[in-house]
């Protein structure tokens, strides 16, 4: 049976204005599974007059810490307790291995909600004593009306990541999902309706970008916040979008991580880590270690290990609990990724592994004899595609990782914890993982440097742009 997705405005669950809709397409089935309402800039304008109103007459920002989170915690109580259906949602819409979905985006989503709610009310403001009779403090208030944009990638999981801050600090949101995976994003909001987020605080609007729901919340003046999850490009438009109304932005853009393999670290522990930092959600990780250097003292060794370990990966559905790799996102983006495989061969590397599966399915790839200038090597390919260089010396392999556009994150593994601070220190990027991948403490900064992004969020982070921090000055001295 093919399900139903409608928009979510002002807490009643509509069809668009003109009653447009359009089909989202299970990747490994190749068919239709759910029928979506398809969005104008009209039904963006209801959205956002609905958050608007929420905000400027609503009971949301006018709550207590405390009040909204407790909301969020009964929000997050019902993501765990709706998890399998949430995360087989995730499964069809995009292809991703259920396992992820169940095992780290379902719990994570929930945890978005816990964090931002408990974050919200023991986050302590500023005083600033002052000699002269004046006392100076800071007061973080709601910034006011969100438009969060997610990628297609992590689709519950991105979206909370952006929703749980706004509302945790009283601001309203208009979410709008990918149009690859809208489902959860109707889901979420009537969750959130459930658990008593007010009428207008949380609007859900499905639709496409320039031209649609997206280029219309980015031109609206009733916005006041935008964040958005996605490729460069996108985030260039949505930059000059938001330019022409001073509307404050965060963008987390694409990568093209660098890991970087010294002679001296676990080659087992690099390996396992190195893997999943390029297979995980089957390459579609903008945090994907996808460039892999190699200290030419094992270049050979690694490589043998590492070539093993992905062919070992199971593909298939992405419905099976055993299913490592599953289908990429759609039809469209199959066909990128491939052809990134042919260029590559055109200029001259080798397919060490992996290359073409059935469907959309692209096997775990290892590409060799590819160029540092190569467009494989610098160009964001966002699939299970990984590029091997060998190098030979500590400030070899920094020049290298650092020599691409983005500057998302990247990996290091040694066991010289002097050469760990100090390569740490050199990358030009956001985050840095040593000996590990994708470790996150929801309280240090996300985000990126150079084409992956601007801005920051997490802990502190996100208080600082979901919020208009003010400062007041009172007299104290006497009359």
């Amino acid at each position: 049976m093919v399900e139903s997705f409608g928009h979510v405005i002002d807490g009643q669950e509509v069809p668009s204005a003109d009653g447009s809709t359009f089909q989202s397409v299970d990747p490994w089935e190749r068919e239709p599974w759910a029928t979506v309402a398809l969005g104008s800039p009209a039904d963006a304008d209801r959205a956002t007059a609905a958050a608007r109103n929420a905000f400027d007459s609503g009971p949301w920002p006018r709550m207590s810490y405390a009040e909204r989170a407790g909301i969020l915690h009964r929000l997050a109580d019902l993501i765990e307790a709706g998890g399998e259906r949430l995360a087989l949602t995730d499964t069809t819409d995009m292809g991703k291995p259920i396992a992820e979905t169940r095992g780290h985006d379902v719990p994570r989503s929930a945890q978005n909600f816990r964090f931002f709610a408990d974050h919200s009310t023991v986050t302590a403001a500023e005083r600033f004593p002052m000699a002269s009779g004046f006392h100076a403090y800071t007061e973080y208030g709601p910034a006011g009306v969100v438009a969060a944009i997610a990628p297609w990638n992590f689709p519950l999981m991105m979206e909370t990541w952006k929703v749980a801050p706004a509302l945790a600090w009283g601001n309203t949101v208009v979410l709008k999902p990918a149009e690859q995976s809208p489902a959860s994003a109707t889901l979420l909001a009537r969750l959130a309706l459930e658990a008593g987020v007010p009428p207008g605080v949380l609007n859900v609007v499905h639709g496409y970008g320039p031209g649609s729901v997206g280029q219309a919340l980015t031109e609206s003046p009733a916005v006041d916040r935008i964040t958005f999850t996605g490729e460069s490009n996108t985030g260039r438009a949505i930059s000059a979008a938001a330019a022409r109304n001073l509307t404050p932005l965060s963008l987390e853009m694409g990568g093209k991580g660098a890991n970087i393999v010294f002679a001296d670290a676990d080659l087992e522990q690099a390996v396992s880590w190195s893997i999943k930092a390029i297979y995980t959600n089957n390459g579609q990780v903008c945090l994907a270690g996808s460039r892999l250097y190699v200290q030419r003292d094992v270049y050979r060794q690694f490589v043998e290990r590492f070539c093993a370990a992905a062919e070992a990966l199971v593909v298939g559905d992405p419905k099976e609990a055993t299913t490592q790799i599953g289908p990429l996102a759609s039809e469209e983006h199959h066909e990128k990724v491939t052809g990134y495989l042919d260029l590559a061969v055109r200029d001259g590397a080798r397919i060490l592994s992996g290359g073409r599966g059935e469907g959309w399915t692209v096997l775990p790839t290892v590409i060799a004899g590819a160029g540092q200038r190569d467009r494989v090597t610098q160009e964001e390919i966002f699939g299970p595609v990984v590029v091997i260089l060998p190098f030979d010396d500590e400030d070899e392999a920094v020049r290298a990782a650092n020599d691409t556009p983005y500057g998302l994150n990247a990996m290091l593994f040694t066991t010289d914890l002097s050469r760990a601070h100090r390569v740490s220190r050199a990358l030009r990027v956001g985050t840095v993982w040593t000996n590990c991948f994708f470790v996150r403490d929801l309280r240090a900064p996300f985000g990126g440097a150079k084409n992956s992004g601007v801005g920051r969020e997490g802990g502190n982070f996100s208080r600082e742009f979901f919020t208009e921090p003010k400062a007041v000055v009172m007299n104290i001295a006497p009359a």
